[in-house]
């Protein structure tokens, strides 16, 4: 009789904080969970002092992993019931070591001939790092690593090991080496996924990788990964949300184990993950591979930091997810901006609550994204209202690769648009601007004077001109000073409100105020990769929102008889 479970594990925050296990069943199948830890548990840490096994120096929460991965091959069926593991830990918890022992009882368990097992690191550092302790583990061990009896040959130079009578290889690859493709794959191991997030064909890689399952029922995929040092974004952000939903039990997949060590949302609110009482909750080896006296002293250090460097700490050694890279120079606004989030408003909810609505758009050249911001006045609250989005042309996936991912995540999101060289960017925007015209609520269209010749003619056609009022310059620099400062300040009271988008809150991210002599001018972090268009965008709408505008209606006439 086939077994009944499921991978959700909704109690997780009251389980993280109690130290309980985060795998929240027993092994489908006990006999292979225990065989697997036997072999497990026998292998040796070489650069743990004393060279410990892993039975011996290793906490319960790693053999419950161990476990479950394990135990869910069926082996009368010769088929694995979970094929998927997702582990999230915070750094210098032996994730790499860990992967190196799974991977290595894999190899010794696996019965099938000339099967391929991989390990694939973003780097060849990291892939270093997965393949030596696993070199170490064999040759410690004289059953396993004698040159003429050992169950297992070490190839340095080609980072794998062979097992001597299966033929079976465990190989490990580092995405620059650029040797995925053609795998057969049916154990592989994904190690620091965070980084392939930031890789433009990090998916693809990824797909051609773990490709081999198709045909090898008895195989699985690992991810590992310590949260990422900026906003999560492509195939780590992916599956970090597909992991967490199936965790909390949105997603039904019994064939996907999540385990994910971080902060439950209450103490986050609280700043609770600050208390070296609860370093714990995210480090489950703290005592072990981590030190708690390190982790303190280290935070110390930290909080006398800028916040770049204090969140990159935080994201990396207690896994605290970076929502808003806040920076030193950043836009004071992007300290609140998270928090005036507002579920479900799109472009139809603005219009429907709003008495008038202006628009904001900004565009730079082919290598840029073109933003567009619609900030309504509400009826009843007057509070101001924001929704957002952005263009780009497909030829910035390829010019700009190191935000590819994130580009094709707001794609996901529909909150931006990527174009071919049609270029139906300009048409789409003038769709909007008809959309708030009809609806009656136009007060004025603000753009970039620089930009603004090349709206002309598009705008002319839904009579949205100069001459009448619903189309204006905006000046730039320092004279977006009272519109940067105004939105500030609505930030902070709660008296803006936006649509929550993850590109508006990469923008947000990405604004640098430099001051001069007598006003500050927003730009941008750096050249090149981070982009702010959308956000100028809404500082150019709200500069024409400041000027506290009506709509422009058409005439009514009144026929009175005397």
């Amino acid at each position: 009789m086939a077994p009944d479970w499921t991978t959700a594990c909704p109690d997780w925050e009251r389980r993280v904080v109690a130290r309980e296990s985060l795998v929240a069943f027993d092994p489908l199948f006990p006999d292979e969970a225990e065989a697997a830890l036997e072999v497990f548990k026998g292998l040796r840490i070489v650069d743990v002092a004393g060279k410990p096994t892993f039975g011996e120096a290793c906490d319960p929460w790693i053999f419950d992993f161990v476990a479950a991965i394990f135990g869910a091959y069926d082996a009368d069926a010769a088929k694995r019931l979970i094929t998927e593991f997702f582990l999230l830990i915070s750094k210098k918890n032996s994730k790499s070591t860990i992967a190196a022992g799974i991977m290595v009882t894999a190899l010794i368990r696996n019965w099938r001939h000339s099967a391929e097992l991989l390990i694939l690191a973003p780097t060849i550092e990291a892939a270093n790092n997965c393949f030596k302790p696993a070199a170490d583990m064999v040759a410690e061990d004289p059953e396993l690593g004698d040159p003429e009896t050992g169950l297992l040959q070490v190839v340095d130079h080609l980072r794998l090991i062979r097992h001597r009578v299966t033929a079976a290889t465990l190989k490990v690859v580092s995405a620059d080496d650029k040797t995925v493709g053609g795998k057969k794959a049916a154990f592989v191991l994904v190690d620091e996924l965070w980084l392939f997030g930031k890789q433009a064909r990090a998916d693809a890689m990824l797909r051609e990788a773990t490709g081999g399952l198709v045909s090898r029922p008895e195989g699985f995929v690992i991810y590992l990964s310590t949260q990422s040092d900026e906003p999560p974004a492509g195939v780590f952000k992916d599956r970090l949300d597909y992991a967490r939903d199936v965790r909390d039990g949105r997603i039904e997949d019994p064939q996907f184990l999540p385990v994910i060590y971080e902060f439950p949302q209450g103490m986050l609110e609280e700043d609770a993950f600050l208390d070296p009482g609860n370093f714990y909750v995210t480090n489950p080896n703290i005592g072990r591979s981590v030190l708690a006296d390190w982790l303190e002293r280290e935070m110390r250090k930290e909080l006398g930091k800028g916040p770049e460097t204090r969140n990159v700490f935080l994201a990396k050694h207690l896994n605290v997810e970076i929502g808003l890279t806040l920076r030193a120079n950043r836009w004071p606004g992007a300290e609140y901006w998270e928090r005036r989030a507002v579920g479900g408003l799109d472009l139809d909810s603005l219009l429907a609550r709003c008495e008038v609505a202006v628009i904001g758009i900004d565009g730079g050249g082919m290598d840029d994204l073109f933003g567009l911001a619609v900030v309504g006045r509400e009826r009843e609250t007057r509070n101001w209202l924001a929704w957002c989005h952005a263009w780009c042309h497909e030829g910035v996936l390829g010019r700009r690769m190191s935000i590819a991912p994130r580009l094709r995540d707001f794609r996901r999101e529909k909150s931006l648009t990527i174009v071919d060289d049609k270029l139906e960017d300009m048409n789409q925007i003038v769709d909007v601007v008809l959309q708030v015209k009809e609806a009656g609520l136009l007060g004025c269209v603000g753009v970039d004077p620089a930009g603004l010749g090349q709206f002309l003619e598009a705008m002319e056609k839904i009579d949205v001109t100069q001459e009448n009022g619903l189309l204006a310059g905006v000046s730039q620099g320092i004279m977006l000073m009272n519109a940067i400062k105004t939105a500030e300040r609505k930030l902070v009271n709660g008296t803006l409100l936006h649509d929550g988008s993850e590109l508006m809150k990469w923008c947000v991210s990405n604004v640098k105020i430099e001051p001069t002599a007598t006003a500050i001018r927003a730009t941008k972090v750096h050249a090149g990769d981070a982009k702010i268009d959308p956000a100028m965008a809404l500082f150019n709408a709200m500069e024409r929102m400041c000027r506290n505008p009506e709509p422009q209606r058409e005439p009514e006439y009144q026929i009175q008889f005397y």
